[in-house]
């Protein structure tokens, strides 16, 4: 097992959860608080000093998946890559000894490597840390999409506004979706106008600041 006193070890990142796990009680996922954290619209763990995961919510335990850089098993938290075994152990480290929080890059393969932020939780009773993931996309396609109906976008508007969101180019996004380019640049134009947005980069930095609607809210009724 890989623990905080000797991280040369390559396996599990921290040791069993055994100890600590009987003195923190795992949120149950219909309480207010676990509800609560499984709208926000980042990954979230919390970890404890001997790497004992006793919370993870909805974004975390979706994304986590084969390819991305870390693995929960059980309670266990591990890195996929050798490099970020030591990495993610010195962040650790330093936040629950020390109250250091550090930002990361864990990961190393084209489009599967995430940013992470590392937390110490002050007055948890014990040492404690939240681990934050990076958004994956500037915003939720609900968000976007709750977004333009505010703004009384067209479908066609709404559409580009999505892959503005994911960074595409306007020739991208008319090469993607089989239309011209002016046609594109028309329904930006458009998007600027009934958003009061200056530029390309405003319309996604508002799009940036939007709340999280996530999935679990399909069902519900659009207001406003």
């Amino acid at each position: 097992m890989f623990d905080l006193i000797n991280p040369t070890q390559p396996a599990a990142l921290l040791a069993s959860p055994v100890q600590t796990a009987s003195r923190w009680a795992e949120p149950s996922r219909s309480s207010p608080l676990a509800r609560m954290l499984d709208v926000v619209d980042y990954g979230m763990l919390l970890v404890l000093a001997d790497g004992c995961v006793v919370f993870a919510n909805r974004v975390a335990r979706a994304e986590m998946n084969d390819e991305h850089p870390l693995q929960l098993l059980g309670r266990d938290l591990r890195a996929r890559c050798p490099r970020d075994v030591v990495i993610l152990h010195n962040a650790l480290a330093g936040a629950l000894r020390r109250g250091v929080q550090s930002l990361l890059k864990l990961g190393g393969a084209a489009g599967k490597a995430i940013h992470i932020a590392v937390v110490p939780l002050a007055d948890a009773g014990e040492p404690a840390a939240a681990i934050v993931f990076g958004k994956r996309r500037v915003c939720e396609e609900l968000s976007s999409d709750a977004f333009a109906r505010q703004h009384g976008l067209t479908l066609a508007e709404a559409r580009v506004l999505r892959h503005l969101c994911s960074g595409e180019r306007p020739q991208d996004i008319a090469f993607g979706l089989g239309v011209k380019l002016s046609t594109v640049r028309t329904q930006i134009g458009s998007i600027r106008a009934k958003t009061g947005s200056r530029d390309i980069g405003a319309i996604v930095q508002c799009a940036a600041r939007l709340p999280p609607l996530p999935c679990v809210t399909r069902g519900a009724a659009w207001s406003g």
